[in-house]
């Protein structure tokens, strides 16, 4: 088990990519780290059709958190966003879709990507992801990748884009799209064995 007794969060609200959350659930538990899913919570933005107050987490695809196809506890524990401190993680994963968007505008979250920052853990994500990234401050300088919307806010917040399927600098790793997840799945990993 390649990152046994590590424990990586999942910063994750509504409308996330279904896929970009379970693949690396199911690949890091299997690696033997402990997962917490992350949960941002309310609208934080304008959403082309209005959230309903108590509606769980969904995926743009209709997977919803608690995961129904896993049982929690097993794999994963749910959290609040409020209720993780960076000191408990040794990485987190932000998954895309349009869920960066809802937990880019969550002074919580970016806060605790801030503090993971500061003491040089792993902050990773997938496609949309490095959104929250540039909200929190943490990118000028570095190389990332990520789906081809978010590149001119990428150099925007002063990094290098890189089309590559995973880009790790220091301790961010970042990935364009779903079929890129092995590679951005072993990037992290690496970083943190």
């Amino acid at each position: 088990m390649r990152i046994k007794d590590k424990t990586i969060g999942f910063l994750v609200s509504h409308e996330f990519e279904d896929i970009e959350l379970l693949y690396p659930v199911l690949r890091f538990s299997e690696e033997g780290a402990k997962i917490v899913l992350i949960t941002v919570e309310g609208p934080g933005c304008a959403h082309p059709r209005p959230l309903i107050p108590g509606k769980p987490i969904t995926g743009r695809f209709g997977h919803t958190v608690p995961l129904i196809v896993m049982e929690e506890g097993n794999r994963y524990i749910i959290k609040k966003v409020g209720e993780v401190t960076a000191e408990e993680l040794d990485a987190v994963v932000i998954p895309g879709g349009f869920s960066p968007d809802f937990v880019r505008t969550d002074e919580q979250a970016l806060d605790l990507v801030r503090k993971l920052n500061e003491q040089g853990k792993v902050i990773s994500s997938v496609c949309h992801g490095p959104a929250v990234m540039i909200s929190a401050g943490i990118l000028k300088g570095k190389k990332v990748t990520a789906w081809k919307s978010v590149v001119d806010d990428i150099k925007n917040a002063g990094a290098e884009f890189i089309d590559v399927p995973a880009v790790r600098d220091g301790n961010i790793v970042t990935a364009r799209v779903p079929d890129d997840l092995p590679q951005f799945c072993d990037e992290v990993m690496k970083a943190l064995e």
